[in-house]
């Protein structure tokens, strides 16, 4: 996500930094070049006439101008206006009663159903019991789909063949309130904002349900199209809050950056994969670090916590420290790594990594791919016992993992290289590596 804009404003301040002092000139020229980027990225123009015109009040003084290092100065500039842009700080869900409706709305192909399953998987991870209920009887297999999910995540799901969709949602606040349930997550039928029929259905189940919580799950690839479907549907519904989906599928993010500004209503979720665990609360500081190159060590950290065992962990490193580290070490480090998501997502959260990146993820996947083929692809032996990997044997696990001798040869020879790696981190006094170090080494 980002990926376009990102780049365009990294090589902006990096030209900038370069001229040490700066002019009030080199000011407004950066501006600008920042202002056609915001708009390549299909942010509101209205929405970027604002920000740069109160960039530029700031940018433009003495404490700027004057400092030391003033282009430093501008990127916080930007970094504090575009997350003042995004809502300023984190908003959560108000989850206030018991138990609490959110309802869940939005055009055809937005995501809602899926939306709806990933949201109940984050509502289950903070302790909360969840229930969903299957309300959108127009899609042909909107309520199979549920189902399947709802099995994924481990959370009911509450279906009525023949009722009306008011009548469902009623009905599972009352399953809710019989099995001790304290969240029930109405997916509701895609509409178009201009179908008053069905806009006045939601209205229907707003009054019966009484919902804490109106989220508008919008295609974030679908531009300013979804800040207009926004505002039509808060005109109707009084949103509380809106889940950005697919934002991992556009390089432009520009309906992130504009739909806070323009409708008022915070961004409280981003899509950021297909996968049940692909849904992330939206922080604007964030997000404004990802999108100025900064990246966002503190969600990945977070995420290394929730995700990753650290039990294998701790038995990793008391191997590393006798210096017993083996392939199958190697191999589950890679599976746990897989647990952070594509290697695309973790590198866009390291700070600086825009400019490095050839720009092809696809290259980072693939050989990750290929390194986890190889290892699956050797006996248990040879992944404990290393050395005995000889000509024949890389013959034979070339083969098994349709890969070449020579990409057997990288991935033994980039076990050699984390192995010295993680001896070194294991080492240090006091304590041994964090997964964190474990996953930076190989």
């Amino acid at each position: 996500m980002f990926e376009s804009l990102t780049t365009k404003l990294t090589d902006i301040f990096t030209r900038l930094r370069g001229r040490g002092r700066l002019s009030e000139e080199d000011v407004i020229a950066g501006l600008r070049e920042i202002r056609l980027a915001l708009l390549e990225a299909d942010v509101h123009y209205k929405v970027v006439k604002e920000l740069i015109d109160r960039i530029r009040a700031e940018a433009v003084g003495e404490a700027v101008l004057e400092s030391l290092t003033p282009a430093q100065q501008l990127v916080k500039i930007v970094r504090t206006e575009l997350a003042e842009m995004m809502g300023g700080e984190r908003v959560g869900l108000a989850l206030d009663r018991r138990p609490a409706v959110v309802l869940l709305v939005g055009l055809q192909g937005s995501g809602k159903t899926t939306a709806t399953a990933k949201l109940a998987a984050l509502l289950k991870k903070e302790g909360r019991k969840p229930v969903l209920a299957a309300a959108d009887v127009v899609r042909p297999a909107a309520i199979d789909q549920l189902e399947t999910l709802g099995a994924q995540v481990d959370v009911p799901v509450i279906r009525r063949d023949g009722m009306a969709p008011p009548e469902i949602a009623a009905e599972a606040v009352e399953w809710a309130i019989a099995n001790l349930c304290d969240v029930v997550l109405v997916d509701t039928a895609g509409r178009l904002q201009i179908d008053n029929e069905m806009m006045d259905e939601l209205e229907r189940m707003v009054a019966t349900t009484e919902p804490s919580e109106i989220l508008l799950v919008a295609d974030a690839m679908t531009g300013q199209e979804a800040v207009n479907v926004a505002g039509t549907f808060d005109e109707r519904l009084a949103l509380t809050g809106i889940i950005l989906s697919k934002l991992d599928g556009d390089a432009r993010g520009g309906a992130a950056l504009s739909i806070r500004h323009t409708t008022g209503c915070p961004v409280k979720f981003v899509g950021t994969g297909e996968k049940v665990d692909g849904l992330e609360p939206f922080h604007p500081q964030r997000m404004a670090d990802r999108i100025l190159g900064m990246g966002d060590v503190v969600t990945l950290i977070e995420q290394a916590e929730e995700r990753l065992d650290t039990g294998k962990a701790e038995e990793l490193v008391k191997r590393v420290r006798k210096n017993r580290l083996t392939l199958q070490d190697f191999l589950e480090q890679l599976e746990e790594m897989q647990k952070l998501g594509p290697v695309s997502q973790i590198l866009e959260r390291l700070p600086g990594v825009a400019k490095l990146r050839a720009g092809d993820d696809s290259e980072e996947e693939t050989e990750m791919r290929r390194a986890l083929a190889i290892l699956r692809s050797m006996t248990v032996h040879e992944r404990l016992n290393p050395s005995i990997i000889g000509g024949s044997r890389k013959k034979r696990i070339a083969r098994g993992s349709g890969t070449k001798v020579r990409d057997v040869n990288r991935v033994l020879s980039r076990f050699e290289e984390a192995k010295r790696a993680l001896k070194i981190v294991g080492g240090r006094r006091g304590k041994g590596p964090s997964p964190f170090d474990l996953l930076g080494a190989s």
